[in-house]
């Protein structure tokens, strides 16, 4: 069994408040979560309206397919037109 866990440094350049910030995140939980069936976790930069830290974890016997999966989800980060990606980490265990 292999635990991955891929760490998102997000910045959202057009939020004016928590609420937008917040708005665009939720939306990018449900749609990783739907599409990938990964857990999904805002872990750091709470307080902050145009920062956020987030985890993705998944859990998987098969270490490639893992790796498949936490790659497609910076890349669905990465494609959110209301969100920067400034920094991801991907950590296997």
């Amino acid at each position: 069994m292999v635990v991955g866990l891929l760490t998102l440094d997000l910045h959202f350049p057009g939020a004016q408040s928590l609420k937008d910030k917040r708005q665009v995140l939720r939306s990018l939980e449900a749609r990783l979560r739907n599409k990938l069936n990964v857990a999904v976790a805002e872990v750091g930069e709470r307080d902050l309206w145009q920062r956020a830290q987030v985890a993705v974890v998944s859990v998987n016997t098969d270490r490639g397919h893992l790796e498949a999966t936490l790659e497609a989800a910076g890349r669905m980060a990465d494609e959110t037109h209301e969100l920067q990606v400034l920094g991801a980490d991907v950590e296997l265990l």
